[in-house]
């Protein structure tokens, strides 16, 4: 067996380096019937809130070539919920668990930290900036650099366990926003998050998602996704986990290759909830296939 295992900094190592997207597994469970979870690196829960939220309503999910997009407006059973319901199961996991958040303040983020960090099974905190910020006008938190350095600044002042902000693609220069998060020593940065997108029908004449523009995700973002994670591994030295269309273990080599240190599967979880067992075995004979003794050694190897 190869060394699959990835040294994300802080005392974070992960077995290998995949993990699952939030919003996209749920929060484990629900899947444990069908996938051995513990087969992950890592599970990134779905977003969690300071109150349950119910989301938007439906139609909020549609396919579209090569993807799909959503707009299920971070639904989710809020942090009491949480806690008496999932952690649980959570808990016993053997990968690690990674809780992202998601907040209408800095207040309220704070708050559901502040709430979770005497959890010591949690490895690490995502942090959702694609958030819309209301004491800002609705300015989602990642899109503002003045926003996004306080919002990471407050952050990092009240816990010392892993902090990964999620970047959003929805900005003029997304280099420029990892270069804040770093500066505001944050652990790393996961990017990216959904693209604006929008489809509509033909012969009803009306969009397929109720909220008319939802976030694309899916093979068709891939691209773009790697061509953000290079401009980003040009300016920052902390890791970066990368996501956006990652289907199969070609996919995970080339997100590492371009600089990822780790990946997230996500819209692959609902057409094929097993990939986790097909890209391992891929990345398996891949290291047997270049001699490798660690993965470490092809991260960014694309830009040397």
């Amino acid at each position: 067996m190869n060394d699959l295992s990835i040294d994300l900094g802080k005392g974070l190592k992960i077995a290998n380096p995949v993990f699952t997207a939030s919003g996209t597994f749920g929060y484990g469970d629900e899947a444990s019937e069908v996938v051995d979870v513990n087969r992950f690196g890592g599970i990134v829960t779905k977003s969690l809130s300071l109150e349950p939220r119910i989301g938007n309503p439906p139609p909020r999910i549609v396919e579209t070539p090569s993807g799909m997009i959503n707009s299920i407006g971070l639904a989710n059973i809020g942090l009491e919920a949480f806690l008496r319901e999932k952690a649980p199961y959570l808990s016993q996991l053997s990968c690690k668990v990674i809780i992202n958040i998601a907040a209408r303040t800095e207040e309220e983020f704070c708050d559901v930290i502040k709430a979770l960090d005497n959890e010591k099974w949690i490895s690490a905190y995502e942090i959702n900036v694609s958030c819309p910020n209301v004491k800002e006008g609705g300015i989602a938190f990642g899109t503002d650099p003045d926003v996004l350095r306080h919002l990471t600044q407050k952050l990092r002042d009240k816990t010392d366990r892993y902090l990964i902000v999620k970047l959003s693609p929805n900005v003029t220069n997304i280099a420029q926003m990892a270069e804040i998060v770093q500066e505001c020593n944050a652990d790393a940065v996961s990017m990216i998050n959904t693209l604006y997108g929008a489809a509509i029908d033909i012969h009803t004449r009306k969009p397929k998602i109720n909220t008319v523009i939802g976030g694309l995700s899916g093979p068709a973002i891939k691209p773009v996704a790697l061509a953000h994670i290079i401009k980003a591994r040009k300016v920052i030295d902390i890791p970066i986990i990368g996501i956006g269309g990652i289907s199969n273990g070609e996919d995970v080599i080339e997100f590492m290759l371009a600089g990822a240190s780790a990946v997230q599967l996500g819209t692959v979880n609902f057409y094929n909830p097993c990939a986790i067992y097909e890209i391992l075995n891929f990345i398996e004979q891949y290291m047997t296939q270049y001699n490798l003794t660690s993965l470490q050694e092809i991260i960014g190897q694309a830009l040397v």
